[in-house]
């Protein structure tokens, strides 16, 4: 770690908090209040990277109604797996070379700023922006952090991180915070040595920085031995995505990348530290605090790409959950940084085996397990959720390789075994059991979304939106958006009425999936759904009635005593509300069904509201 002065530090937090309070929102009064929760703030939402929104007007009722409000086709073709954000009605999104601003509602473009390139670009990705004091903070690919006018999309600063042309460069999203801009460099096998910087948000000017594969002599080095490649190379640590941050610590929780070469552990034996680890450094010095390594001396590519998160258990205990491309959702106690629980959500061979010349088959391959978008938390069902890539290769090492900054420094080769599918996993977040599991046809990149509506949102590489049952995992809604879905599927609030918008159109070194255009696309229940909702003030036994005396009445009778010696008003006395909701949705025989699948929202409520009626029958 490298510690820079701090001067006039202070001095800037005040004018953040002071000087930039204008972008703000001017409230409009005839606009229902924001709920809480209602934005989304950043790549994870939260800080601490959970994913979980409060919101609840789309639920397990109405979810088979959320239709497409609007869609924008942001121009630039190839990578597109940035995670959207919302703050105070207004969406930001990136492309590999662009930030823009438009109406969350409507799909209008706002602004626009275009990077000017400083140097080729060696991997052109970008994963989004950070939102802080009415600024965005960005990474570019050609090794710059830059900061734009959140309401102008001018730009306001620049610094370099690195040499692009050695690979350093910067594709994930930022976390900004306390005054403090956090970015971390990829790309691994170009040869980097990874590291995580810290800037200040108002100057731009470097704060710390921490190398994540230690320099020769600094603590941890010795993790590497007898190795050129932390001698003379980089060693790798490259950061791909997000990061988690505690505020309440001032801890930040970074993903590290895999150590180089990839295929060829013997060249580099030890752990090869902080590569393929959960590392936690404090947030205002860039000191290093505690790390847990997912995979010692990793000879498989099987890092950790994704945010861990940051949660509290049933018990209030305090926990860190990391998917890496191991395969593997980890749960790790935080007071003593212990594992808890691992559970694999993909195919994982065990024992794990080190590549060969002749090569051997593994599972997951460079491109499998749980890639850029890591686990999310449902605090309500104590559940985490995660996507996964399901893809096994054969792995062929090269012995001897030299590090090539700037060069391919993989030391082999490998191809995929069969087609890449994909799997949505629901577990307990006390023990990681699996509650439920869903296997879908193409890999499973998104977001995963859950929220108070009980429904949770994510999609496939195929294009397809899907909405779930975050309980039982029961498919709600799936619909086609013509592009692959790899980067953010977010929630959010907007006069009213919540929406879903996700990226759509990915074309990348993922490979897999439909060739769409790069899209944003927005979702929502349809406004007349909306409106009864608005109105709705729950089930009403006066409409149960006409409800009942429409489709009941005619075998039972409007008194309800008229069919095979039942009488309907006893019902109450012998079955709660619910168990009466569920024998009008599924009645046993002889009793038909009123009501055929798939419900809608308007049957729902109608169910209700007849239940409501025979449980007040006097």
């Amino acid at each position: 770690m490298e510690f820079l002065p701090r001067a006039l530090f202070g001095a800037c937090l005040l004018s953040i908090t002071c000087g930039l309070g204008a972008a703000e929102r001017v409230v409009d009064p005839l606009q229902p209040e924001r709920p809480t929760g209602g934005d989304w703030q950043g790549y994870n939402k939260t800080l601490d990277g959970q994913r979980y929104s409060p919101l609840k007007q789309i639920n397990t009722s109405n979810a088979a109604a959320v239709a497409e409000v609007c869609r924008l086709d942001v121009g630039d073709r190839g990578s597109f797996q940035a995670g959207l954000i919302v703050i105070d009605d207004v969406m930001y999104a990136t492309t590999a070379t662009d930030t823009f601003a438009l109406d969350p509602v409507t799909c209008k473009i706002i602004w626009r700023h275009r990077i000017k390139r400083q140097s080729i670009a060696p991997l052109p990705v970008n994963r989004g922006v950070a939102y802080y004091g009415g600024r965005l903070f960005r990474g570019t690919d050609d090794g710059r952090v830059i900061a734009l006018d959140a309401r102008s999309g001018t730009l306001l600063w620049t610094n370099f991180v690195g040499n692009s042309a050695h690979g350093e460069i910067v594709t994930g999203s930022p976390v900004a915070w306390n005054g403090i801009v956090i970015v971390g460099t990829a790309v691994s096998e170009f040869g980097v040595r990874g590291r995580v910087i810290a800037y200040d948000a108002i100057s731009g000017r470097e704060i710390w920085r921490f190398h994540t594969v230690p320099k020769p002599g600094a603590p941890n080095s010795e993790t590497w031995r007898n190795t050129v490649w932390n001698d003379t190379g980089g060693g790798g640590g490259g950061t791909w995505s997000h990061f988690a941050l505690d505020p309440s610590t001032s801890e930040v929780f970074i993903p590290v990348g895999n150590p180089i070469p990839d295929f060829v552990p013997a060249e580099r034996p030890g752990d090869n530290l902080y590569t393929n680890c959960v590392l936690v450094l404090d947030a205002l010095t860039g000191e290093l605090k505690w790390w847990y390594q997912l995979a010692p001396n990793d000879g498989l590519d099987h890092d950790l790409a994704a945010a861990p998160i940051l949660y509290s258990n049933s018990k209030g205990e305090q926990r860190v959950a990391a998917g890496g491309k191991d395969g593997y959702v980890h749960i790790i106690d935080r007071r003593n940084q212990k594992l808890i629980a691992k559970t694999a959500v993909t195919s994982v061979d065990e024992p794990v085996r080190t590549p060969t010349p002749e090569g051997i088959k593994a599972c997951p391959g460079p491109a499998g397990g749980v890639e850029w978008n890591g686990p999310a938390f449902d605090p309500e069902l104590n559940r985490l959720f995660v996507g996964s890539l399901d893809y096994c290769a054969l792995f062929m090492s090269e012995p001897g390789t030299k590090p090539d900054i700037g060069g391919y420094n993989m030391g082999g080769t490998w191809t995929g075994i069969g087609s890449p599918r994909g799997w949505i996993y629901a577990l307990d977040a006390d023990t990681g059991a699996v509650a439920w599991r869903f296997h879908a046809d193409q890999a499973v990149l998104s977001g995963i979304t859950p929220t108070a509506g009980g429904v949770l949102f994510g999609g496939d590489n195929a294009g397809t939106f899907m909405i779930f049952d975050s309980a039982t995992g029961k498919l709600l809604k799936s619909t086609d958006t013509g592009g692959s879905l790899s980067g953010g599927v977010i929630t959010y609030e907007v006069g009213g009425r919540q929406y879903v918008a996700m990226t759509s159109g990915n074309v990348s070194r993922s490979l897999f999936g439909a060739a769409g255009k790069p899209t944003i696309v927005v979702m929502a229940l349809p406004q007349a759904v909306v409106a009864a909702l608005a109105t709705d003030t729950g089930p009403d036994a006066e409409r149960g009635q006409s409800a009942f005396n429409t489709s009941c009445a005619v075998c039972h009778g409007t008194n309800g005593t008229q069919w095979n010696n039942i009488d309907i008003k006893a019902v109450k006395s012998k079955m709660t509300f619910d168990e009466l909701v569920e024998l009008i949705k599924n009645p046993r025989e002889p009793m038909p069904r009123a009501f055929p699948e798939p419900l809608n929202a308007e049957d729902e409520r109608t169910i209700d509201d007849i239940a409501t009626f025979i449980m007040q029958w006097e």
